[in-house]
Order: structure tokens, then sequence, then C-alpha cells
């Protein structure tokens, strides 16, 4: 059994934020719906390259972005600006527990699909809306996009080398405002469903990109709270901790992250420098601070004496928090990638090869299972409409352009 099995979920959200939420939901046993457009189906679809290859190695057509954040789904295509395609909604919502959205704010209401028309049809109805900057409010109605959320949150303000040194303003490498967005949904969605189990009533959730990158400054923030004075960009340092950052040794960067000051002490035995430990300037964190720019200049030469592994290998021995700056390559092929299950196969119609990242909730009673991989446009249309339509109203809908089918429509 699984953690949310019975739980039907109708997805008509598109691009990672939406979609990330689904798929934890997916992966813990809820059956997902994916309602896409059409012909057209999630932006991300097209978002390539680099494609998936197909068995003959070629470009499948399938874009990489798109099976990131998809496994575990149905994909049920209908256009739902249509009459016919919202009525077909309107049947779905009434066996659904949960409707993911992310379109702009109140563009759903001229489809009869906002959550006052469908709580009226479906009072159990969990409906989750996902917008840029949340359903009221000065910037309500601008679209929200995670680049944008990165720089206007402050995000990007504490990203980067020091201004001093030259550095920019830096976006995170990944969508990280979407990612965080998907995972606040799921905990919101959760715990709507639960209130549920009291209430018997669903109810309306309100997720903005904006709150939840603002939140999740965490200890950034409260430093400006409580000094009134913005962080600055500082690079691979730690604004409250010394040492906290990245080090170069002969051939590679490593990370050393020295929590507290017992730490430090062993560290400094660990790499030979015994006499930091006992410096009045360095003995307790906060003076390390103060002094940071004269004991880093010292460690910095330092570790230019031997490549970063004989480094990691001697602070590790004195359990000092440490490791390489790997490339996705390099982390990928880490054993502890294989021994935790994080690289999974899941055979695709168009790669029975396929592989993707395995889901990181390890539940001992109720794991995370594969089903399907992500699925391609429009491929459960008629599995699930055949629950509430006739092979004949399939036909004349598809002819009418309300719905899209592929022949092979099985997860």
């Amino acid at each position: 059994m699984s953690a949310l099995q019975g739980i039907r979920v109708l997805d008509l959200s598109r691009v990672l934020a939406g979609p990330w939420c689904s798929q934890i939901l997916a992966d813990l046993g809820a059956e997902v719906i994916k309602v896409e457009r059409p012909q057209v189906g999630d932006d991300t679809r097209t978002w390539g390259p680099p494609w998936m290859p197909n068995m003959a190695g070629e470009s499948s057509g399938e874009s990489a972005y798109y099976q990131s954040t998809n496994r575990n789904k149905s994909s049920v295509a209908i256009n739902i600006s249509t009459s016919q395609g919202q009525a077909l909604l309107h049947k779905l919502v009434k066996d659904a527990d949960v409707l993911i959205e992310n379109y702009k704010v109140g563009s759903l209401k001229k489809y009869h699909l906002d959550y006052d028309s469908l709580s009226k049809i479906n009072p159990r109805l969990v409906y989750c809306s996902i917008t840029g900057y949340g359903q009221n409010g000065p910037r309500a109605s601008e679209p929200g996009y995670d680049f944008v959320l990165q720089g206007l949150s402050g995000l990007m303000s504490i990203t980067g080398e020091a201004e001093r040194l030259g550095g920019e303003a830096q976006k995170v490498g990944v969508a990280v405002t979407d990612i965080q967005t998907g995972l606040y949904a799921t905990v919101a969605i959760q715990a709507a469903l639960w209130a549920r189990q009291q209430s018997q009533r669903g109810q309306y959730i309100d997720i903005a990109l904006f709150d939840v990158q603002l939140a999740a400054l965490a200890n950034q923030s409260m430093n400006y709270l409580t000094t009134g004075i913005a962080p600055q960009r500082m690079g691979n340092k730690h604004p409250n901790i010394v040492p906290y950052q990245t080090f170069t040794a002969k051939d590679k960067q490593f990370i050393i992250a020295c929590g507290n000051d017992g730490q430090f002490a062993a560290l400094c035995h660990a790499i030979g420098l015994e006499e930091l430990a006992q410096h009045p300037d360095y003995v307790r964190n906060q003076d390390r601070v103060k002094h940071r720019e004269q004991l880093i200049s010292l460690l910095t030469t330092h570790f230019l004496q031997h490549d970063a592994q004989y480094w990691v290998k001697a602070i590790h021995a004195v359990k000092v928090p440490v490791g390489l700056v790997n490339n996705i390559a390099e982390a990928l092929c880490d054993p502890q990638v294989t021994h935790r299950d994080m690289l999974v196969d899941i055979p695709h119609p168009l790669n029975p090869e396929f592989k993707m990242l395995g889901s990181p909730m390890k539940l001992s009673e109720t794991p995370v299972e594969y089903h399907c991989a992500p699925p391609r446009l429009g491929q459960d249309t008629k599995a699930v409409l055949a629950q509430y339509c006739d092979d004949q109203e399939l036909r004349q809908l598809r002819r009418d352009g309300v719905i899209g089918l592929l022949e092979d429509d099985q997860c």
C-alpha cells in the first residue's frame, strides 16, 4: 500500500512548481491525472535540447526538462477553453481529491474552473493555486517566473562573489524558487487533506513563489531584521560562521563547513596548523568572524600545498564536515547514489533504458514506487475519459478538437 493510495489529483499546472508538487504526490501513491492542451501540452515538452534519445539513439522529441518532473502521472489532453472540455473537467472533479493549477490570477474563472465553481461540484476538493505573487496585493496580476522572483526576493543579492571583488548578482543554477514552491505546495495539500478528515470539507490553498522565496531566505532575512543591514554577496563564504566556505587545493576546490569551536580546533590539528587553534583571534567563532580575512588568507595559502583529496581525507578523519566540489557527472558516480537508489530505471515507450533521478523520500512501510515514466502527450486520454464517456462520445470530442488521443494510451 502506498502512503497516498486512493487520492486522486487533477494537475492543471505546467512548467515546474506545480508539476514538481504533483510528481511528489504521485511518488507517494496518489493517482495524478495531468491535464494538458491537445497538440501542445506542457510548455516544457518543447524546452530542448537536450532531448531524451529513443531506442535508435536519436532524438525522441521528448525534452529532458519535461522528463525531470512528470513521472508516475497520466496525461489527458483536454481543451479547457471549450464548453465540452469544461464539462469533462467538471465530471473529473466529482471524483477528485485535489486540483493543482498555476494559471494567472482569475484566468480559470471564465472557464468555470475556479475554486468557487468547482467546490460547489465537490465540497471535499482541495484546490491549490500556484502563482508568482499570490491571489491579492499590488503584484497579483503579474506573471511569475523563477528567475525574476530570485531577483525580486533578494536571493540573487546574496548569491555570487562579493561586489568589491567585481562579482555580480547570480541566480541559483537550478530553478530553486519553483522547486521550493512545489515542496511548500505539497506540504499544504497534505495538511488540507488531513484537515478534511475532521471537517469533511476541502479548502483553497494560495501559494506564491514570491512568498516562498522570501520565507526561504531564513537566517539571511533574520540577519537583516536583527541588524537593519541588508546582507551582501559573499561568494561561498558563510555570513555567521568561519571557516565555512570553499578552498582551492592544487587541483580543484573543496569545502570545509566548520560549525563550532571544537571542530575548528580539530581542523587545525588535522591540517598541521595547530598554533591557530590557540590563537586568541581564532579560538571562538565570533572572533574568527571578526578576523575572517587574515584567517582565510592563511588557510588559502596553506591548502595550495596538496591535492583536494589529500585534504578531504585528512579533515574527514577528525570528523569535521568536508567534501569535494563535484560536477553533476562526478556527483552521480558517487557510490552513495547507488546505495540510496537515487538513479532509477523506468522503461519509457520510446526508450526502454530510460533513467532518471529517484525520490529522496525513504518510507519504511509505504515506500515510493515508480509505476511509469513521464507520459507522452494525451496517452491516457481514452483510458481516463472512458470512465465518463462512451466510444462514440470520445470520437466526436476528438473530431471537435476537444480532446487529444494516442493510439497507445496505457501508462
